[in-house]
């Protein structure tokens, strides 16, 4: 691939998704955009470029997009967030939230569904410690090809093993049949799942409790961070709390959070 193309690329992920596309990805490009080149009858890259370029053809630069924002997911991925919600977060918040029994979650980035049905299955198993508390979580991808998925709840053998345990699997799945499994009826009642782009405007969502936004700002430039923490930093209610993944940081980049002490990976409002 040429230096202009890659350029062309790089400009276009990051206008529309805020993907930071640097050379050392260029195998991603490959990998991730030839199968939508061959599938438009195209031999290369060079000429999906060139008809993007000369079209500008919304349904291929969609295709574009959701193929290179696609990223792979687990159940209760690195546990600890999962522990400190349950340990940390909702005690705080059943006394913080205890004239509205309320409490509001948003899974930014979600791509297929593992985290929001990770933490609907965590407020179910704190259901007695929390009772008369009620939930609502909010789920949000850029891609909707992961959204209707994740709305099916339905996952392979593969993707059902990686993260859960086998007793929760037997309790919130049913198995379908060649051995896949799907979200019961009362995990996939408590998540609302609804396009966003992090980069648009995101007010209509509303305001939260607690956003979990995990391992999504790495793939962003130092501005793009500011911006998303920044229109987060509005997302949130005066006693929330953010969570980022274990690799990511606030800290030269936004002065609208803090971290909450001894605590790391969450932060609240500055």
């Amino acid at each position: 691939m040429i230096d202009d193309d890659f350029e062309f690329l790089g400009n276009l992920l990051k206008k529309r998704s805020g993907l930071a596309l640097t050379k050392d990805k260029l195998y991603l490009l490959e990998s991730r955009l030839l199968p939508i080149a061959r599938a438009l009858g195209l031999p290369d890259l060079a000429t999906l470029v060139k008809l993007i370029r000369e079209k500008n053809d919304e349904k291929v630069i969609a295709e574009v997009i959701d193929a290179m924002t696609t990223n792979e997911s687990m159940f209760f991925r690195d546990q600890k967030p999962f522990d400190q919600l349950k340990q940390i977060l909702l005690p705080a918040l059943k006394q913080k939230n205890s004239s509205s029994n309320k409490i509001k979650i948003w899974s930014a980035a979600c791509s297929n569904g593992q985290e929001p049905y990770s933490l609907s299955m965590c407020l179910l198993e704190e259901a007695v410690r929390m009772q008369g508390f009620n939930y609502e979580i909010i789920a949000t991808d850029i891609s909707p090809r992961v959204l209707e998925k994740a709305k099916e709840g339905k996952y392979t053998q593969f993707e059902i093993q990686r993260g859960l345990p086998i007793t929760m699997m037997l309790k919130y799945f049913k198995q379908l049949p060649e051995n896949n499994w799907q979200a019961n009826d009362t995990l996939r009642s408590m998540v609302t799942f609804k396009y966003q782009n992090l980069l648009e405007n995101i007010n209509a969502l509303g305001k939260f409790d607690i956003i979990f936004c995990r391992n999504v700002l790495i793939y962003f430039d130092e501005a793009t961070k500011r911006g998303v923490l920044d229109k987060m930093s509005q997302m949130l209610n005066p006693n929330g709390y953010l969570i980022l993944g274990s690799t990511e940081t606030i800290f030269g980049i936004s002065d609208k959070f803090k971290n909450l002490e001894n605590e790391r990976g969450i932060y609240i409002l500055a």
